[in-house]
């Protein structure tokens, strides 16, 4: 130890002829330099450490193992990195050169942070922090003599620093990340991962009725639910990505190395699920809901604010088409406001003119093919764009003052057509929870019954779990009143929600609506599908409650819902939606019997499309038409000699690149099946799960053509062959059909 020691004091200096340097200091002096670092160590203001040339501690003031709660014979004699550690959790700890590689490298320590324990056991012990300085001792010879240095205890600045650091990246509500972190993170993410062509998915989240509930209960519970919502999100993300808070009622979450949105739209959907659960804060109540929109780079942007820019739009979307739903970014969504703004005039104007339509399908009791309940169903024929479905305007109306207006013209043109049917036969309303929720709406539903002379209790009015969001004193109210006025209360959706039998206890519905979306999957083995329904049927019995399958196209699903005892069955195995004309024409024998007619067996669901897509075979891409779409396969027409079993790759824009075979061909029109089923858009479409990546696309000797808006629209080959194609193109009809890809 004398010898650590002397390399401090500087006794045995020797001078250039190997004799005692009497000049440099005296016996006497060097006394009092040990005396003065016996009083230094004592004060405690910094200690000093020394190793020896294989890394070991050798050396350690007293005064230090003791506020270590430490033997000093216990440390010394271990290497130095195993009692110090550099602290990744420090301000700029993730760039600091780590202490093993200080050492080895034989740096200088210039007040170097680490981490120990205090006490010990390091699983019980508490954190403290120490800044180390030192420098390497050599010899004459240059020989490694190990370290010497100082040392002190900055716990209580540093953790003041950690605060500090936390409070200036972190939300102080929830404890997520909030916007700086998220914007420096996402940004170091798209830098690295450019030059490695690595994917990115940013969701842009919202809180659906989260303004209600703040105004409603106060600020207090509004701060509980954030910090519910942040609990949940986290519990869902795991460690797939980083959850934050920009503010307000907005989340985002960065999810590195992720393209495929057949994942993307399976977290999202679950994000949506566990959100909306309700949340129990003191003794208040609390239901809201989430709207996601995801952009994934580098497809929909390779810069930090392209990617924040698109994935916002993609929200906005997702709200716009009845909120508790995700979107995946298109360019088309930038003309979406514009294009919403146009429908909703054009539908005022429609409801003004009378020139909407109700039709009605028919709910059929299965013991006899009677036809028990028709279903009002809203029916919108533009002047200049053709069918416009229910599931894109009636959105639109949601957010304004018009789906008031819509429902109350609905409510009362259906009860009015119901009067010129058997008086066995109900029918059923579909009731938005905008309606369900406004004060008036009991009135509306009286005086509708009033004015057409109809029984109440002819009238089922369809809810879905949305109803519940609201203000749950006037939905209790509600009920309360249409229950008193003897009208019928169906639940629709049954099964979709997380909280749905907490509903059946507090509401006093006649009627269950199983999804079609079980009935879809009921004959996959792979699924559970058929015991859900057989569970819902089994417990609505229990409770005196009838039951409805909705969505039974074909004879194999009919045979597994009966099965399962399903008494009330609506799909298109019996009937699409008639008009009130052909309804009566068909009633004047005094009553309605269907007969079951559909395929034998259920294939996936095909969209009419009209899109013009790119044919890849070989090195030559021909320019095609897509008339039907599902998600295993399509009908294309517009080529002329495509074989059966011939191996092609259909370009449908974005990167979207889908490899299939040939399975039917007749003149222009062949159907291909793809090789991977494609996967929902969140809109009601279709989509690829992966895209290919501009960098891959530029690698393989193709360009991206841009639309005006310069995104990305189709592939073509940057040197296109010069000998005969194997197919010849044909031009094919171009009157539009209906739905869209």
């Amino acid at each position: 130890m004398k010898n650590i020691l002397r390399s401090w004091t500087g006794m045995g200096a020797q001078d250039a002829d190997g004799n005692a340097s009497v000049s440099v200091i005296r016996s006497n002096d060097a006394a009092k330099r040990l005396e003065l670092l016996d009083d230094f160590e004592q004060a405690g203001i910094s200690w000093l450490w020394a190793t020896d040339a294989d890394g070991r501690l050798v050396y350690l003031s007293g005064n230090a193992a003791e506020s270590l709660d430490k033997p000093l014979e216990e440390m010394l004699g271990r290497p130095l990195v195993e009692i110090f550690e550099t602290d990744p959790d420090s301000p700029g700890g993730s760039t600091a050169r780590p202490l093993n590689f200080q050492l080895t490298a034989r740096n200088k320590l210039v007040d170097q942070t680490v981490r120990l324990t205090v006490g010990r056991s390091k699983h019980e012990g508490r954190q403290t922090w120490w800044s180390l300085s030192g420098h390497p001792k050599f010899d004459k010879s240059g020989g490694f003599h190990g370290y010497r240095g100082s040392a002190k205890d900055i716990t209580t600045e540093y953790e003041r620093q950690l605060e500090d650091s936390r409070l200036a990246e972190y939300d102080s509500l929830t404890g997520l990340a909030n916007r700086h972190r998220m914007n420096k993170r996402l940004e170091s993410i798209l830098a690295s991962y450019k030059a490695t062509n690595r994917s990115c998915a940013l969701m842009m989240l919202d809180l659906d009725r989260f303004k209600q509930v703040n105004d409603t209960f106060g600020h207090p519970v509004g701060d509980d639910l954030l910090k519910q919502v942040a609990k949940r999100l986290q519990r869902v993300v795991g460690h797939r990505g980083e959850v934050g808070r920009l503010g307000g009622d907005e989340f985002q979450v960065i999810l590195p190395d992720i393209d495929d949105r057949g994942k993307l739209g399976e977290l999202a959907g679950k994000i949506i699920q566990v959100v909306s659960q309700p949340y129990i804060i003191e003794d208040k109540r609390a239901t809201i809901g989430t709207s996601v929109g995801i952009a994934i780079s580098p497809y929909d942007g390779v810069h930090k604010d392209d990617l924040i820019h698109n994935s916002d739009l993609a929200l906005y979307a997702s709200k716009n088409g009845g909120r508790g739903q995700f979107r995946f970014y298109s360019a088309d969504l930038k003309d979406e406001a514009e294009e919403r703004r146009i429908i909703e005039e054009d539908l005022r104007v429609a409801l003004a003119e009378e020139k909407l339509e109700l039709h009605y399908q028919p709910i059929v009791r299965t013991d006899d093919n009677m036809v028990v309940v028709f279903e009002a169903l809203m029916r919108w024929t533009h002047p200049e764009r053709g069918y416009i479905g229910p599931n894109v305007f009636i959105p639109i109306a949601e957010e304004s003052d018009l789906i008031l207006k819509l429902g109350e013209w609905a409510l009362n043109k259906a009860c009015v057509d119901a009067l010129a049917w058997p008086e066995s036969v109900r029918v059923a309303v579909n009731v938005s929870a905008a309606q369900f929720t406004h004060s008036e709406f009991a009135d509306t539903v009286t005086q509708a019954l009033q004015v057409s002379g109809l029984e109440p209790g002819r009238l089922e009015l369809e809810l879905t779990e949305s109803v519940f969001m609201g203000d749950s004193e006037t939905v209790e109210e509600t009920f309360r009143t249409l229950k008193k006025l003897g009208v019928r209360l169906a639940l629709d959706d049954f099964g979709t929600g997380y909280s749905s039998l907490s509903y059946l206890r507090s509401a006093p519905f006649d009627k269950l609506k199983v999804d079609r979306s079980f009935v879809d999957s009921c004959t996959l083995k792979d699924q559970n599908s058929d015991k859900i329904i057989a569970a819902i049927i089994g417990l609505s019995e229990a409770l005196g409650m009838e039951v409805t399958v909705e969505g039974v196209e074909a004879f194999d699903q009919l045979d597994v819902v009966k099965s399962k005892g399903a008494r009330y069955i609506q799909g298109w195995i019996y009937s699409k939606a008639l008009t009130q004309d052909t309804i009566v024409e068909r009633m004047k024998s005094g009553e309605f019997r269907i007969e079951p007619d559909g395929p034998d067996r259920h294939r996936g669901e095909r969209r009419s499309v009209f899109r013009r897509i790119g044919v890849i075979h070989d090195d030559h891409r021909y320019d095609a038409l897509m008339r039907d779409l599902s998600k295993t396969g399509a009908r294309i027409e517009g080529l002329v000699g495509v074989s059966v079993g011939t191996d092609l790759v259909l370009d449908l824009g974005g990167g979207q690149l889908v490899v299939c075979t040939v399975n039917r061909s007749h003149d222009a029109t062949f159907a291909v099946e793809f090789e991977t089923p494609l996967v929902s858009d969140g809109a009601g479409g279709l989509c690829t799960r992966h895209r290919a990546s501009p960098y891959a696309l530029a690698a393989a000797g193709m360009k991206i053509d841009t639309g005006p808006n310069g995104k990305s629209s189709n592939v073509v080959l940057l040197n296109p062959p010069t000998t005969k194609p194997q197919f010849m193109e044909v031009t094919v009809n171009k009157t539009q059909g209906a739905g869209g890809f």
